[in-house]
């Protein structure tokens, strides 16, 4: 059938067979007075994408189309919407709709709404299936698609809409800046954005790894010191120091969680936004009471922090570590296999649309 009334999209079938992508035509909500219709351009490659296609979260809806880290133009605008038009250069991340009535969504924390749809693999009300951005289209309420800057380059503001978000919200609800100390653990696709928000809040930036190998790419984003993770009693030199860690690591259920608190400062914070396949360590009640540590998550961030997370990148002229790979089938496999292996410095976007799925003007 073809736009408006079907989208094409690179999707799995099998999430025992999560390399192989094929090419198919999957059916879109009804559109609405609110909504947009964005032709993508490219396209964040998440690791919540990897996490989703292997099973790794627990079984998706099939066949999927994952892929939240949106950049494209709106070709398409619903007779209510206000805040974007047709030509509009636009992301969407990884929320697609929230009912936007209730508590949560009027305390501007519709990222938690009871009745939020994200952008892949959720039910509408309806009973269709939403489906991601390694495809032809997207269609999202216009509350979630935001005007991109100018100066942002399109590959680079396509892993800001889920894993700049991810780590924008909750370093600006720590209240993240001058005077803080900040530990940002892991230096991947989150830490890195972590690393370079931190610093730019005006935040004192320690990055924590285990690998040595990142410690040039840490210092060089912003990090005043390197803190190799590896090293037998690496944090007895680093008690009480952090104000904040914020957790972007995917493989917690290996760490001694015991070590990373000992290093927090009085009513210091654990915060998590990295998402293992496996249960985090078991950990007691008195573990949090030397230092009155606290141990959190959260879940992307809301509309005016995007905004605000947007503006600064834009002013600051912050810019990711991306790598381009062109969509296809094989271009799919790719971009997931190495993001499992870890094989990426630091996010991959997806590129080169018009040349699998046409022009769509």
């Amino acid at each position: 059938m073809g736009y408006p009334d079907t989208f094409e999209g690179f999707m799995i079938e099998d999430q025992k067979k999560w390399t192989e992508f094929k090419k198919q035509e999957f059916k879109p909500k009804m559109f609405g007075d609110h909504d947009i219709d964005v032709k993508i351009d490219a396209c964040g490659v998440c690791g919540s994408d990897v996490h989703t296609v292997t099973g790794g979260w627990g079984e998706a809806t099939l066949p999927i189309c994952v892929g939240h880290e949106i950049i494209g133009k709106a070709v398409k605008v619903g007779s209510k919407v206000t805040t974007i038009k047709v030509g509009d250069r636009v992301g969407v991340g990884a929320q697609v709709y929230a009912c936007l009535e209730c508590k949560l969504c009027r305390a501007d924390q519709e990222n938690y709404c009871l009745r939020k749809v994200e952008t892949y693999g959720d039910p509408y009300e309806d009973g269709t299936i939403s489906q991601g951005g390694y495809s032809s289209h997207v269609r999202a309420h216009e509350y979630f698609a935001f005007q991109i800057p100018d100066n942002i380059e399109t590959k680079d503001a396509g892993p800001m809409m889920c894993a700049g978000i991810t780590v924008w919200s909750p370093l600006v609800r720590a209240k993240t800046g001058p005077g803080k100390k900040v530990a940002i653990l892991g230096v991947g696709g989150l830490g890195h954005f972590g690393i370079l928000f931190a610093k730019a809040l005006g935040a004192e930036v320690y990055a924590l790894s285990h690998s040595p190998s990142k410690e040039q790419n840490a210092l060089g984003m912003g990090a005043k010191e390197f803190i190799v993770t590896s090293k037998k009693d690496w944090a007895k030199d680093w008690a009480f120091e952090f104000d904040f860690i914020l957790n972007t690591a995917n493989m917690t259920n290996t760490f001694n969680i015991q070590e990373y608190m000992s290093t927090l400062n009085v009513n210091g914070e654990f915060h998590n936004v990295g998402l293992p396949d496996k249960p985090l360590p078991q950990i007691m009640a008195q573990d949090f009471m030397p230092n009155a540590a606290k141990m959190g998550g959260s879940n992307i961030g809301n509309r005016p922090e995007m905004i605000a997370m947007l503006k600064m990148a834009s002013e600051k002229g912050i810019k990711p570590f991306v790598e381009t790979i062109a969509i296809s089938e094989m271009g799919c496999k790719e971009a997931v296999e190495r993001v499992k292996k870890n094989d990426v410095r630091y996010r991959f976007t997806l590129t080169e649309y018009d040349e699998v799925f046409g022009k769509r003007e």
